[in-house]
């Protein structure tokens, strides 16, 4: 088991925390939690645990929007052909489904692109524009990409094309394409309040837009103050944008944005459409992930309950279940098929795509999980490997759609900065990026520009291309650039604790139901995660599945209750467990659900004992 290292989480203002329990009606603990989220008043918790569209920001707001919903207006009006193109990921994907399908519902004279993973790579691609050209196309749309994209906007300008740019990634400074509008929050000069919304965030906010200009109100409008009909257009159009939803949750847990503001409202709607009114596509995916819907018997014994799967569906299990398999298309074979699938509202025709994804995402699981082995090998079998703080590894055998993913469980495993690379279609060698919380990889990429042909993402993650002769020198500069920014003990995962409990005092059936209401959780507004010491098992450990800990845990001093806790892959400390040795342990608290019964359980990050 990896070494981690605990950090409790301080630095708050105690009085603060003190005022807001009182304010709101809390225990000091939620109110601590609600502190280390920025959320120090009544006002701002109500919109905390009570998430509305009407918290959403004017979309006009965003630099270029206006230029962007007057040019899709031009062409709709001259019914011109209008291409909405995005990336091959979960995210890209997803934000061409829901702009395509709300263009279509008014306009007919539309096409979409994706472009393939292994001849174009990420991004606009001059085949993408020739293809735009070759069938009559006057306006792009691109999402999820384009930010960097100066000479392919302007070799499309020159071709008699416009574009529009919807992107969520980092610019190059004031540097940005030349095309008709550039919507992307992260612009210097954009002054729209929240900057972290996914790519398909984007293409909503596009849509919200539209449809605010074509129903004469806006969301932001004070409903009290309107007149009865502008009331009810107001809601007509809160009722358009929820049908987007379910494709902005997916994209928003599948892109690992932050999950707070505007994220928050978005992400919690979309949840609610997926749990009551799946679209067929998210539905048979679902299937595959071994999520049944309730019967129709159920349905109408209970028709109080709106549910419409029998698990109610939360922001891990679109990780975990959705997106993989909505990537495996674009990794695989094509992302069309991604796109096909989030679009059909035909269950039969949503079937089938699904096998042939799901199929695709069986194929990915061998290939990454024998790229794996293969890299963690070469890693174990260099004696350079504890030394350097980086992981930089290439192999032209590798498939292309897995090397981000190989990358993902690399850091897992050695917790280092890694780029996975492959060979590339185009002579070049291209790779994948991920890091550690401590290393923005992004930044450590600009430090390296001279000596790379491409390179774009986040702090966490990145694409990267470099020409053959250029690869070495780019791993040496890369692990100085490690090197030098990283400590030691950065290289240690890092456990961040919320808050300590007292067993018997603080974990209790209401803690948990309020608990609950600090969801959907994900990046800002992780699961929290607690810490309680002077603890023992009650008697009885076991072993269960591959290497998880099973155990019953009691407070020394108190013994005022035992609750049940599960350690995945802790099947390591269970020698000292059953001797009982005092530890102290930190978890997260959840809902177990068996034979009927429902009962806290602890779900046991790491263990200290108490010598």
């Amino acid at each position: 088991m990896k070494e981690k290292r605990w950090i409790l989480k301080e630095g708050y203002d105690k009085e603060l925390v003190r005022k807001l329990s009182e304010e709101i009606g809390v225990d000091e603990i939620i109110a601590t939690l609600l502190v280390e989220r920025g959320i120090t008043s009544f006002e701002e918790a109500r919109c905390f645990f009570r998430p509305s569209l009407d918290q959403l920001h004017d979309p006009f707001m965003m630099k270029d929007m206006d230029r962007a919903i007057a040019r899709i207006n031009d062409a709709v009006r001259r019914r011109e052909r209008i291409l909405v193109y995005g990336d091959y990921d979960v995210d890209g994907t997803s934000a061409v489904a829901l702009v395509y399908s709300y263009l279509q519902t008014f306009h007919r004279n539309i096409d979409f692109y994706i472009p393939d993973r292994d001849s174009e790579g990420y991004g606009i691609s001059y085949k993408g524009i020739d293809y735009a050209k070759e069938t009559g196309v006057r306006l792009v749309i691109a999402l999820d990409c384009g930010i960097k994209a100066m000479e392919q906007v302007e070799y499309a300008k020159n071709l008699g094309i416009d574009f529009i740019i919807g992107d969520h990634h980092l610019p190059d400074g004031l540097n940005i394409p030349e095309a008709v509008a550039v919507l992307d929050p992260k612009r210097l000069d954009c002054p729209y309040p929240y900057k972290e919304l996914s790519g398909c965030g984007i293409g909503f906010k596009i849509v919200e837009a539209h449809q605010e200009q074509r129903l004469g109100v806006r969301l932001c409008d004070d409903a009290e103050h309107l007149d009865e009909a502008r009331r009810e257009k107001r809601e007509r159009l809160k009722l358009t944008l929820l049908k987007y939803l379910d494709l902005v949750a997916v994209s928003i847990a599948s892109d690992i944005v932050p999950i707070m503001g505007e994220n928050r409202v978005l992400a919690a709607y979309g949840l609610k459409v997926i749990n009551t009114h799946p679209r067929p596509g998210i539905e048979a995916i679902l299937t595959y992930g071994h999520i049944e819907r309730r019967s129709e018997e159920e349905m109408r014994s209970h028709p109080e309950d709106k549910s419409y799967f029998r698990k109610e569906l939360n922001v891990s299990d679109l990780v975990f279940l959705v997106g993989p398999r909505i990537n495996a298309a674009g990794r695989i074979r094509s992302a069309f098929d991604s796109v096909r699938l989030l679009l059909s509202d035909n269950p039969a025709q949503a079937g089938m795509l699904a096998e042939e994804i799901n199929q695709y995402n069986t194929e990915r699981k061998d290939l990454d999980s024998a790229a794996t082995e293969e890299a963690k090998r070469r890693i174990e079998s260099n004696p350079d490997w504890k030394r350097k703080k980086s992981i930089v590894l290439f192999d032209k055998e590798w498939h292309k759609g897995v090397v981000g993913i190989v990358a993902s469980r690399l850091v897992e495993a050695y917790y280092k900065p890694t780029i996975i690379f492959t060979q590339s279609a185009d002579n070049l060698i291209t790779g994948s990026a991920r890091s550690i919380k401590e290393f923005d990889v992004h930044t450590a990429l600009e430090q390296c520009a001279d000596l790379l042909e491409h390179f774009g993402g986040h702090k966490c993650a990145a694409g990267v291309s470099v020409k053959p002769e250029n690869f070495e020198a780019f791993k040496v500069r890369f692990e100085q650039v490690v090197e030098q920014t990283l400590k030691q003990t950065d290289m240690v995962p890092e456990i961040e604790i919320d808050a300590e409990l007292d067993f018997g005092r603080h974990i209790t059936p209401k803690f948990l139901r309020i608990l609950k209401q600090f969801s959907p959780f994900g990046p800002e507004n992780n699961v929290p995660v607690f810490v309680s010491h002077d603890l023992v098992d009650t008697g009885y450990p076991r072993i269960v599945g591959t290497n998880h800990l099973k155990f019953s845990a009691t407070s020394i001093t108190s013994r005022s209750g035992f609750y049940p806790a599960i350690g995945f892959q802790l099947g390591g400390f269970y020698p000292r467990v059953k001797r009982g040795d005092h530890f102290t342990i930190c978890y997260t608290l959840e809902e177990n659900y068996w034979n009927g019964r429902t009962e806290i359980q602890l779900n046991v990050k790491d263990m200290q004992f108490d010598d």
